[in-house]
C-alpha cells in the first residue's frame, strides 16, 4: 500500500439512512450470514458481552480478491473485543485490522455503531471510528486507497449494507 494521504481524521463519522427495522440492521452488522454478503464479505463473529471477542474471518471470496496488497490474506482479518452491546441500538468494539503488517502494528481503535429508529420505517445508522494513533488505518477506512484496490472504506461498506437491506441485492448482483 502507499503512504496515507495527510488529513485522515482521528475520528471519522459516517451516517446512512436505511428503510429497515433496527433489528434487521443489528442482525446485518452482527451475524456472519449477513456480513458475508456485503462490504468485504468477511464473516463477523461477536460474543456480545463486555469483554467478549470480536473477529472477522476472511471468506474464500475475500481471499480471492487479494485484499492484502499482494500478500496472503490471513484467516482472521480483524480482531477486537466488545466494549458494550445494547441490541438493537448500540454496539461498541475495539478494532485491529490484521491484513497489513503496518496497520496491524498500529494501536487498537474503537468503532461505535448507533441505530436510531425514525418515523416512516427508516433508521439512521451512525458509525463512529476513533482512530487516534492509527494513521494508516484512518486513511484506509476513509477510502483514500480506493484507487489502489483497497476498497472504499466505511462509506462503501455502509452504502452496500443499505442497498442489501433495502433491495435484497449487493452491488455485484
Amino acid at each position: 500500500m502507499t503512504t496515507p494521504t495527510p488529513g485522515a481524521a482521528d475520528s471519522q463519522v459516517y451516517r446512512v439512512y436505511i428503510k429497515a427495522t433496527p433489528e434487521r440492521i443489528w442482525e446485518a452488522i452482527t451475524r456472519p450470514e449477513w456480513t458475508a454478503r456485503y462490504g468485504y464479505t468477511g464473516l463477523a463473529d461477536y460474543d456480545l458481552r463486555p469483554g467478549g471477542a470480536y473477529k472477522v474471518r476472511a471468506t474464500e471470496q475475500f481471499k480471492a480478491a487479494g485484499a492484502a496488497g499482494g500478500r496472503e490474506v490471513p484467516d482472521v482479518v480483524i480482531e477486537g473485543e466488545v466494549v458494550s452491546a445494547d441490541p438493537p441500538r448500540k454496539l461498541v468494539t475495539t478494532f485491529r485490522m490484521l491484513m497489513d503488517p503496518e496497520i496491524a502494528g498500529e494501536r487498537a481503535t474503537v468503532i461505535t455503531h448507533e441505530i436510531k429508529e425514525l418515523p416512516g420505517g427508516v433508521c439512521s445508522l451512525t458509525l463512529t471510528h476513533e482512530l487516534a494513533g492509527a494513521p494508516r488505518l484512518a486513511a484506509l477506512v476513509a477510502g483514500q486507497w480506493e484507487d489502489h484496490g483497497a476498497g472504499g472504506g466505511h462509506a462503501w461498506v455502509l452504502s452496500e449494507l443499505k442497498t442489501l437491506l433495502e433491495t435484497g441485492r449487493t452491488f455485484a448482483e
